[in-house]
């Protein structure tokens, strides 16, 4: 038997679930494939698939192969066979059902800000499918980015976990240089999340560009021109969006140390599922970042 639902307005919410032949969500992963990259993948599949029961979920690599790693066109591809297939079982066997219709799917980039090329890539894909489905904006800016910048900062010894404890890092940085792909865009929206990482941390934090050369030895010189005398480079993507030495090289160029990319932290899998359920309408709230303590 159901628990009947408690009184009052402190009551908790009714739990949210995947309405019946709702959309898949498509995760649009960028970068070349890999084991390491599918397990991300599905890491944050999975985080979305706990906070919305029965979603549809399935993930499309940019540069796939279809056999190992499928392509995003066919995967939506694949989902609205899939969707007609079970339209036309279902009126074999005699059941009054809808003609399907609407998106087949809502593509989420799993992109923490803008990249036009890449961008380019899932549209193309789209198109070359002919399927109907949506695509949303990629994942930041958002305060969540900004907590889990800081929390990757934290794991590497270089910000505090919390600064209202009365201890210290002696390897925490007091000039964070937030590195993104992408471009000028890239910057910029970048630098929207930097200014709420920097009210969580109390230091100057700027965005440079990976992909833009001198763009992260001019911006150390800024910080350090500014009287920052210890660096630390964030980076600003989830982590297939690149090859991994580029972030190790743009730590060397800036004579820093560097965090770890996000990766399937918590609320990249949150951020994308509210992506999806804003695009559907579904959604009762935005997730919310965690105060700056």
């Amino acid at each position: 038997m159901p628990r009947p639902r408690q009184p009052g307005r402190h009551r908790r919410p009714e739990p949210l679930a995947a309405p019946e032949g709702a959309p898949a969500l498509v995760l649009a992963v960028p970068g070349t494939p890999s084991a390491a990259t599918r397990g991300l993948a599905e890491e944050i599949v999975s985080i979305a698939r706990s906070e919305l029961p029965g979603l549809d979920a399935r993930i499309g690599y940019l540069d796939g192969d279809d056999t190992e790693y499928p392509t995003l066109q066919s995967v939506l591809t694949y989902a609205a066979d899939e969707r007609t297939a079970r339209y036309e079982q279902a009126r074999a066997a005699g059941m009054d059902v809808r003609e399907p219709d609407g998106p087949v799917g809502v593509i989420v980039p799993l992109l923490a800000g803008p990249d036009s090329a890449l961008l380019r890539q899932v549209r193309q894909a789209l198109m070359d499918s002919r399927v109907a489905a949506e695509l949303t904006d990629v994942l930041g800016p958002h305060p969540l980015l900004a907590e889990a910048l800081h929390v990757r900062l934290s794991e590497a010894g270089l910000a505090r976990a919390d600064r209202a404890r009365l201890f210290t890092v002696a390897t925490a940085a007091d000039g964070i240089i937030l590195a993104s792909v992408g471009g000028e865009e890239a910057v910029q929206a970048a630098g929207i999340t930097g200014m709420l990482l920097a009210a969580r941390l109390a230091v100057p934090v700027m965005a440079a560009a990976l992909d833009q050369e001198g763009s992260i030895a001019s911006v150390a010189e800024q910080l350090r021109t500014s009287g920052s005398q210890q660096l630390a480079l964030a980076p600003y993507l989830i982590g297939p969006e690149i090859d991994a030495t580029l972030i190790e090289e743009a730590a060397k160029e800036a004579g820093c140390a560097a965090a770890e990319a996000l990766g399937p932290y918590p609320a990249i899998g949150k951020l994308a599922l509210a992506k999806y359920t804003t695009a559907l309408g579904i959604a009762p709230q935005q997730p919310q970042g965690a105060p700056v303590r």
